[in-house]
């Protein structure tokens, strides 16, 4: 048995970027910053924050794109991708992505949207085996 799921909160580093496949299915993408933080040995309080790149396939793409916006807070259910892609130069990048089944938003933020409670499993979506299609731009954002 194996497990791939990753759950976060945090808040979008830009505004989403929607684009669609040849097929015409959504795929939204967008950074999302979790940060913790911790008193380290000196009394001093420390803040460590990471970034994650989300990937959001379909309706909900689209509804990531028309209601989220930078600064907002979002729950993220998801597993993680990895890939790897040629540059502009030729060179071998890797990237790995969060690819969401679940989005809810969340209050606070800096988004200035206004969102309904949105949540939606696209695991329906997904090809057979659970795979999502593959994305046919070689250039991550």
């Amino acid at each position: 048995m194996s497990v791939n799921k990753v759950i976060l909160i945090g808040n979008l580093g830009k505004d989403p970027e929607v684009r669609y496949t040849p097929n015409g299915r959504a795929v939204a993408r967008f950074p999302i910053a979790t940060s913790e933080t911790w008193t380290d040995a000196d009394g001093n309080r420390q803040e460590r924050t990471e970034w994650h790149n989300i990937i959001v396939w379909g309706k909900q793409g689209e509804t990531c794109g028309q209601y989220l916006a930078k600064g907002r807070q979002v729950f993220i259910e998801g597993s993680i991708r990895s890939r790897s892609f040629d540059d502009k130069n030729g060179n071998k990048r890797y990237v790995t992505e969060i690819v969401a089944q679940r989005v809810r938003f969340l209050g606070g933020g800096g988004g200035t949207r206004v969102a309904p409670e949105a949540e939606a499993d696209v695991s329906a979506e997904s090809t057979p085996g659970g795979q999502p299609p593959p994305f046919d731009d070689d250039v991550p954002f």
